[in-house]
């Protein structure tokens, strides 16, 4: 029965349950149609950052064409990105960094209905469905396409774009949030093998897990992968503490220098550098 104001509702007050998306630092948006070709471009990139590693901070969302969920999902985050694709005529892979100073006069809402609602809409309707809550450090990347048909992947122009767009994020936005690993840090090789890396060392450096480990010129080379989708090795989880282990028994020869050996970041290379001589 649907109670009237005659008929007050019983008291249902229970657990309170926040069902409010989470604040966080960077909130990073992929709008688009994965079914369509370069539309798709924006879940693609959130797809690829997920493979990098998203560091404590950090969020992802897939937009897809959910325009009003993406305007809920920027509550509580402190700066937002939002990848989408765009038609403006321009030569494909062309990419267009709208900064927040000029958002503020973007499309009324009246009218509108969700299936004509873009990343411009969300962001007018989270302003004002959000009001004070709403983030006011908002920039968007806009990736000309080229293809758009059904079932048709990414073209090389917008994946290369996607890839500059990813370096711009990992570097102006995710930077900040990973931890910074020493220049001069310690791992361990275990006599059956392995090599350990501790919990900071690994997050800040390898946060995808996934691994080459090259032998050159007397040093032990570990260079950080995109994913698990890259083969490699994979550094998997030791203890409760975060450190991470992986298997280069073979990479070395069976010549394994067991014990306490220190190591290096090389950013020229961006790989971890472990000389192989005695432990120390």
């Amino acid at each position: 029965m649907i109670p009237t104001s005659a008929e007050p509702c019983a008291d249902r007050s229970g657990p309170d349950v926040d069902i409010e998306p989470p604040g966080c630092a960077v909130l990073v948006v992929g709008c688009g149609n994965l079914l369509r070709g370069d539309d798709g471009v924006g879940p693609i990139l959130v797809r690829h950052l997920w493979e990098c590693g998203v560091p404590d901070g950090g969020r992802l969302v897939d937009g897809g064409t959910a325009g009003m969920d993406v305007a809920f999902q920027m509550r509580g985050a402190e700066r937002v990105v939002i990848v989408d694709a765009a038609a403006t005529g321009a030569a494909p892979g062309t990419v267009y960094r709208v900064p927040g100073e000029e958002l503020e006069e973007l499309p009324p809402l009246q009218g509108l209905h969700t299936h004509s609602f873009r990343w411009d809409h969300a962001i007018a309707f989270a302003r004002w469905a959000l009001g004070a809550a709403c983030p006011t450090d908002i920039t968007v990347f806009l990736i000309e396409a080229s293809g758009v048909e059904l079932g048709a992947d990414l073209t090389e122009p917008v994946e290369a774009a996607m890839e500059q767009v990813i370096a711009i994020i990992e570097s102006e936005y995710f930077a900040d949030l990973r931890p910074v690993a020493c220049s001069d840090v310690q791992v361990e090789f275990t006599a059956d093998g392995y090599i350990r890396l501790d919990a900071a060392l690994a997050a800040s450096r390898f946060p995808s897990d996934a691994v080459v480990a090259v032998v050159r010129d007397g040093d032990l080379w570990l260079v950080p992968l995109r994913g698990p989708r890259s083969g490699g090795l994979l550094l998997k989880q030791r203890n409760l503490a975060g450190d991470r282990t992986t298997l280069v028994r073979e990479v070395l020869e069976d010549h394994i220098p067991a014990g306490i050996h220190s190591a290096s970041w090389d950013d020229a290379q961006s790989a971890l550098r472990i000389p192989l001589g005695a432990g120390g």
